[in-house]
């Protein structure tokens, strides 16, 4: 039995790459006036980045099936 890292292994990815490229944006980018929601601040812009990273590089996981017939 795999361990649970290696079976999601692209879900971590994503998260990383994702958190990396909120704190860039937020760092290039951000909000100057401090009034936006997830720009202003840069925990939110990273966790954010991390979630859509998460949520894009999921998408590509292959689901394995256990009979591996297609009905």
């Amino acid at each position: 039995m795999k361990s649970w890292v290696l079976n999601n292994k692209l879900l971590i990815a994503g998260i990383i790459l994702g958190a990396i490229g909120g704190y860039i944006y937020w760092q290039q980018i951000g909000c100057s006036s401090g009034t936006c929601a997830i720009t202003s601040k840069w925990p939110n812009s990273t966790a954010y980045g991390g979630l859509m990273g998460g949520l894009l590089f999921s998408m590509f996981k292959k689901e394995k099936n256990a009979n591996n017939k297609q009905s």
